[in-house]
């Protein structure tokens, strides 16, 4: 067993969480933002040095060499997959903590902030399905506590997580019933199912993700679904045990999805119902990528949900700095806000771009890669993510128009964009221009989570009989032998 050098992984949950303890308890918003500040920071660093450690030792599976770590099961370890997605998970949070104008603290919960990030780390170091079923329901408590304070609906929140939890206890129950075999049946697979199109906000299951944007502060809507747990739920839960046709059905019911999303997204008059649509999209085709079960499509995949993350992370934050200096921006007019924040509209136009795999940026070659796996798994569909991904890119220029040029708008307060919302979203378009001029540095690293993940599935495969098993057992020895 691989042991990591120091109990990062612990550190960086458990701190915030003491951290949360002790920022509820202060009553100066300005202060328990500092607070939050250092403690998302102090998570990122140790998530940013876990991930060095990992790739240094080689491993496939590392485990924490804390005490909680060694009193769960599965718990508190990383692979692969997990290692990059821990430290872009805690610099979504950091960042959006930076970006939040004095205007908004106090509607903003930095302790529900830290929390929320806790849970997520964890929910990316435990491999043990019950304990990941407990973390992604805990999770979905605090969305659910801000909309009943704010006095705001929560009938179709708190419906859809309900039932995605039921049905994701439902489907592993007799999965463990039936023993880890890849054969199940419907019993066990369609529940796996409804709760990853429910998650991910598959048809006919996306309304509860634009009633969120609508009715929660931007900040918690962003948080919560950005860093992408449906897809995580897809891949350690789904991915290595459901039949083909599981696969092919959730692939296909995602790509209506994303198309659909696009579709809506150029038709949207609000601002914040465009960006669910555009989220819906983007998370849709990061399942079509994860369900093709060929190297290349499931290595695009897992590059584009790391781009996805982190500009739709940006072109979030972008939205949530214009709200806060003009309000709810309807897509019914023109706006012309440009002359008064020139920065960002660049970075609107960036983080959008970068999304939608624009060359140059992050999610280019990523988006490539899914596209030539989609077409080698799924010939006919190929056509179809391309057509959402253009339908998301005029989306993303219609807004652009909207929002920033058409009109001369005039205002007596200044408008400019202050040095923390500089420094949030500069960072992320920095990430987001570096990733595509140095693709090596992300690249490789997926592939070889691909790997994984297609041996995993592979190892649950049932034995086929006679000389075949023979010639496949073969290969199989002589080359785990070379490794």
């Amino acid at each position: 067993m691989t042991v990591l050098d120091l109990p990062l992984l612990e550190l960086a949950i458990l701190v915030p969480l003491c951290g949360a303890a002790l920022v509820a308890r202060i009553r100066d918003s300005s202060v328990a933002r500092l607070w939050c500040l250092g403690f998302c920071g102090f998570a990122f660093a140790c998530t940013i040095a876990e991930w060095q450690d990992f790739n240094f030792l080689h491993a496939k599976i590392a485990h924490d060499p804390g005490p909680l770590a060694r009193a769960l099961d599965n718990f508190l370890e990383i692979d692969a997959l997990s290692a990059p997605l821990l430290p872009v998970t805690a610099l979504i949070y950091l960042l959006t903590a930076i970006a939040t104008l004095r205007t908004k603290i106090r509607r903003f919960s930095f302790a529900g902030t830290l929390i929320s990030l806790a849970l997520a780390l964890a929910v990316l170091t435990c491999r043990n399905p019950w304990g990941i079923r407990a973390l992604l329901a805990a999770r979905t408590v605090a969305p659910s506590l801000e909309l009943r304070a704010r006095g705001k609906p929560t009938r179709i929140y708190v419906l859809h997580m309900a039932l995605f939890i039921g049905m994701l206890a439902l489907g592993w129950f007799f999965v463990e019933m039936e023993g880890r075999q890849r054969v199940h049946s419907l019993w066990a697979v369609l529940p796996l199912l409804i709760a990853v199109l429910i998650r991910t906000g598959g048809i006919p299951f996306h309304c509860w993700i634009t009633d969120l944007f609508e009715h929660a502060t931007f900040g918690t809507a962003l948080l919560y679904l950005t860093p992408m747990m449906g897809a995580y739920v897809a891949v350690r839960l789904v991915l290595p045990i459901a039949p083909e046709w599981v696969l092919q059905s959730i692939a296909l019911v995602s790509l209506a999805t994303a198309v659909y999303a696009a579709g809506m997204a150029l038709v949207q008059r609000e601002a914040r119902r465009f960006f669910s649509y555009i989220y819906l999209s983007h998370a849709s085709l990061v399942l079509v990528g994860l369900e093709t079960l060929n190297p290349i499509g499931l290595t695009g995949a897992l590059c584009v949900w790391l781009s996805v993350a982190l500009s739709l992370s940006g072109f979030g934050l972008t939205l949530r700095a214009l709200e806060a200096r003009h309000g709810r921006l309807p897509l019914s007019k023109f706006h012309g806000v440009y002359e008064h924040t020139p920065l960002l509209g660049v970075c609107f136009l960036l983080t959008g771009f970068a999304s939608v795999g624009f060359p140059g940026t992050f999610g280019f070659l990523g988006t490539e890669l899914l596209v030539d796996g989609a077409v080698q798994t799924y010939p006919h569909i190929g056509i179809a993510v391309v057509i959402a991904a253009a339908l998301n890119g005029i989306a993303v220029v219609h807004a652009y128009f909207k929002l920033f040029t058409g009109t001369r708008h005039v205002s007596s307060v200044p408008l400019q964009v202050g040095l923390r919302e500089r420094l949030a979203v500069l960072t992320l378009a920095a990430l987001i221009l570096g990733g595509g001029v140095f693709p090596q540095l992300v690249v490789p690293s997926r592939h070889r989570a691909a790997e994984v993940i297609l041996s995993e599935r592979e190892r649950l495969a049932p034995a086929a009989p006679g000389p075949v098993e023979t010639a496949e057992v073969g290969p199989s020895v002589r080359t785990n032998k070379g490794n």
